[in-house]
């Protein structure tokens, strides 16, 4: 059986014992700061707590290399897009021009441009860590309560912790699926052609879906049968309260923020510009 992938992976670690309110506050600080800045001395900073962070919660990395890998893989696509469209953007943004490699018209390699896209792969970097180590150490059913104590509906809050769920399970059927039809004598291992291998993984697709819409039949039928979404407000089982580990990080967090913002807008201008 293949790992699954961004599901609860439950450990014993200090970042696993926050609440999930807790989580879901910092990854919103941490987001907010990580995206409002172009200061490459603060993103290298995060970058650098955001890898301590997955260091402490214990998760392994071969438990994320595959989402890890297409997302490499969707940055490496978003660099060339930005190149593409933009090639003088960190021109433009730094008022210098260092040519490193000349092509033709527009299309050359500028030291500004490189260092542009430098900062905007530490954003990613800086972010997709945090956000990965909040799926996979928050229990859905606790996610759920963080956001209705949030303040979202508890409705939306349970919806979202049923996807939470429903993506290991998608990933099980996906994989029961394609046992049977192995067993039936399609084969989708590197024994056969590419194409081949794409057509077989493809036959998978509709009975997916078929048990897909099965399964929202049951959970719907079963969550109208207990009235849920009759009153306006509900308990939670997997609802904990703050203690003072969660205060602490939440301050924590937030002079993270300000700090970050003080440091980047200090001059008037949120990009770092070592060419001056």
């Amino acid at each position: 059986m293949a790992v699954e992938m961004l599901s609860y992976i439950e450990r014993r670690s200090p970042v696993h014992q926050l609440t999930g309110a807790t989580k879901l506050i910092c990854f919103v600080l941490w987001s907010t700061a990580a995206m409002l800045t172009y200061d490459t001395r603060i993103l290298l900073l995060l970058f650098i707590i955001s890898l301590i962070i997955f260091q402490v919660s214990k998760i392994k990395l071969k438990e994320i290399s595959f989402v890890l890998l297409f997302i490499l893989l969707f940055l490496f696509l978003n660099n060339i897009a930005i190149y593409a469209f933009s090639p003088q953007e960190g021109v433009k943004i730094y008022g210098t021009s260092h040519v490193v490699f000349e092509m033709f018209g527009r299309y050359n390699i500028t030291l500004e441009q490189l260092f542009y896209q430098f900062n905007i792969t530490l954003k990613y970097f800086t972010v997709i860590p945090a956000a990965l180590l909040f799926i996979v150490t928050t229990n859905p059913s606790e996610f759920a309560a963080s956001l209705n104590r949030v303040g979202i509906s508890y409705r939306i809050s349970y919806a979202v912790a049923l996807s939470l769920r429903y993506i290991p399970e998608i990933q099980r059927d996906f994989w029961n699926i394609a046992h049977s039809q192995q067993a039936r004598g399609i084969d989708m291992s590197k024994n056969e052609r590419l194409h081949k291998r794409i057509k077989n993984v493809a036959s998978i697709i509709i009975p997916l879906i078929l048990s897909s819409l099965d399964k929202i039949e049951t959970i719907s039928n079963a969550m109208e049968l207990r009235g849920f979404g009759k009153n306006k407000k509900r308990t939670w089982y997997r609802l904990r309260p703050f203690q003072v580990a969660d205060y602490v990080t939440v301050v924590l967090f937030i002079a993270i923020l300000i700090i970050s913002m003080v440091v980047t807008y200090h001059d008037g201008n949120r990009f770092y510009n070592p060419f001056l």
